[in-house]
């Protein structure tokens, strides 16, 4: 990723839209769910993301959600992203989503997507994947990527998906208390833990494992910063501020909209250059903090 031509890194993006599979309306309710709650039917293709985080001069991190067992959707392929990300590097880093219901095959495809498709890192979203992040059928993929130490996100607090649904379309919001992410963190300390979005209702449980636990991080995905409460902002100034990450939740909230709002949100302005970029170089090896290995050969 050339960091020094970029603004920002938006540390937190979805791919709603598959280039590769057909359409598939299985699930549709979810989609039409968020699309009220989040009051947003964006739905980009590959293509139109890429070209709009250029034009915004923003790199990006990109991923699916693979809730196959829960939902029964069929998944976005990672391939498809990983691709994405071979072909732009200026701009874009791929990370993957396996389905924890899917135990050492599931391991297995994390170690292919690292080795042969150059995925950095891995996205879990407890409620929509319907598992709880201690829970041992984990552990077989978190032992991969804790070996390669990768950084895994993890969403947490409440979700717009599922809400308003019947029964919040039987999704468990309790799936994504932060603090269920503790005995992760203490087994796996070469694994970097991102806890995405404000953790509401949980905001204050977030702090304290991320106060506590040096391998754990915060990104500030999902909501508008203005609508930030004040701890969260008390503590990504001071100290907290070298482990807070800028995020968007693009395409449902745009990274154009988000640091609007971040520039009026109370966060001083020297906290800000390593909320927006500098704190995302050090957590993807980026830059000035790749290894040596890892920096390309002139």
């Amino acid at each position: 990723m050339n960091t020094d031509d970029l603004i920002a890194i938006d540390v937190h993006t979805h791919l709603e839209v598959s280039c590769w599979n057909p359409f598939d309306s299985y699930g549709e309710e979810y989609d039409r769910a968020a699309d009220k709650y989040f009051r947003s039917t964006r739905r980009p293709t590959m293509a139109e993301a890429l070209a709009y985080y250029r034009a915004q001069k923003v790199g990006f991190v990109m991923f699916c959600v693979d809730a196959e067992a829960q939902i029964g959707r069929r998944r976005i392929p990672n391939e498809e992203i990983a691709e994405a990300a071979r072909d732009n590097p200026d701009i874009m880093i791929a990370f993957g989503s396996v389905d924890p219901h899917k135990g050492k095959m599931g391991a297995r495809e994390v170690r292919r997507l690292i080795e042969e498709h150059g995925v950095k890192g891995f996205k879990f979203h407890p409620t929509v994947q319907g598992f709880e992040p201690y829970d041992r059928m984990a552990w077989p993929l978190y032992e991969v990527i804790a070996e390669y130490k990768l950084p895994a996100i993890f969403h947490s607090g409440h979700s717009g998906i599922g809400s308003g649904m019947r029964c919040g379309g039987g999704l468990r919001l309790q799936n994504s208390n932060p603090m269920l992410l503790e005995d992760v963190a203490i087994d796996f300390p070469d694994m970097q833990i991102v806890v995405a979005h404000p953790s509401w209702p949980w905001q204050d449980e977030a702090i304290s494992l991320a106060m506590h636990k040096p391998n754990i991080w915060i990104d500030l995905s999902g909501w508008s910063p203005k609508y930030f409460p004040p701890q969260l902002v008390q503590y990504a100034n001071t100290l907290l501020k070298d482990r807070v990450l800028f995020g968007s939740d693009f395409p449902l909230i745009t990274p154009e909209r988000w640091m609007k709002d971040f520039e009026e949100a109370g966060f001083r302005d020297e906290v800000k250059p390593l909320i927006l970029k500098d704190n995302a170089m050090r957590l993807l090896r980026l830059g000035k903090y790749a290894t040596p290995a890892e920096v390309p050969a002139a």
